[in-house]
């Protein structure tokens, strides 16, 4: 175990996996290389990011031990975000809590969306805020209109990934978009990660133009944070995370908005501090 070195930034949305380890059936990918969490420190290292959230990759379900060996080789400058059964035994979500784990994961990119206001839900969901978690969703932006207020209002944080996924960026013409823009500025718990614009098909203009749109609905930078998404699946050759702290520097050029998002906004969410 090493020492945590001082807090100078929070990369929140990253992966690590072996692709010899078990996977999940039904996945829609699976990785044919080896993404370490050495190999992650050592971008973060040179970039000036000091701590990170690692996210368990759907490809391997609910099972979660190899974040978990990840939060314990690194307490004090990793947390992990899981993938849970709705059904998770109490015990269980005590234990991952107390091993660094601040949230689960709901990828419903390809999935029919479920009643999120069914008893079973609403529990986790309200079992997730009890113990201080968030839940974090990637799902196509027009979407949350819909998700936001059934999963907020079991009063845990909801996190939106990677913009919320508006392909070819937000426009506020579009009735879906304005109505997703409308639910975030009735939705105070829920947060927006910049992460992964190439997922959404969105150069640097359409992700400053995104942002706009964003932090327009969000009353300013308050629920944002960033991710560098490494190792950038399935777009391996077309990012970097080099490119991913050149794209954030680009977005917010004023240092003190870069230290907000970097640092003040998630040290507290992601229980830094």
């Amino acid at each position: 175990m090493t020492s945590s070195p001082p807090l100078s930034g929070i990369d929140t949305h990253a992966h690590i996996f072996d692709p010899r380890a078990p996977m999940a059936p039904g996945r829609r990918y699976a990785p044919s290389y080896t993404a370490t969490v050495e190999a992650w420190l050592g971008h973060m290292a040179r970039a000036g990011v000091s701590h990170g959230v690692l996210v368990q990759p759907s490809f391997y379900g609910t099972d979660n031990h190899l974040l978990a060996e990840a939060l314990a080789a690194y307490p004090q400058r990793l947390r992990g975000i899981a993938v849970l059964d709705p059904a998770v035994a109490e015990r269980t979500l005590a234990e991952m809590d107390a091993q660094g784990f601040v949230g689960a994961r709901l990828n419903l990119v390809g999935k029919d969306l479920e009643d999120y206001t069914s008893r079973e839900w609403q529990r986790f969901f309200h079992r997730l805020a009890e113990i201080g978690w968030q839940v974090e969703i990637q799902r196509a932006f027009e979407d949350f209109a819909q998700l936001l207020p059934a999963i907020s209002r079991a009063g845990c944080a909801v996190m939106i990934d990677h913009f919320g996924l508006p392909q070819g960026g937000i426009d506020a013409a579009n009735p879906a978009h304005a109505a997703t823009l409308d639910m975030l500025r009735q939705t105070p718990n829920a947060w927006v990660k910049l992460s992964a614009p190439y997922r959404s098909g969105q150069d640097a203009a359409r992700a400053s133009a995104s942002l706009a749109h964003l932090r327009a609905a969000c009353g300013g930078l308050g629920r944002f944070v960033w991710g560098s998404d490494w190792p950038h699946t399935q777009h391996e050759t077309a990012a970097s995370y080099a490119q991913q702290v050149a794209r954030l520097e680009q977005l917010l050029p004023d240092p003190d908005d870069r230290r907000r998002v970097l640092v003040e906004n998630p040290a507290a969410l992601f229980r830094f501090t």
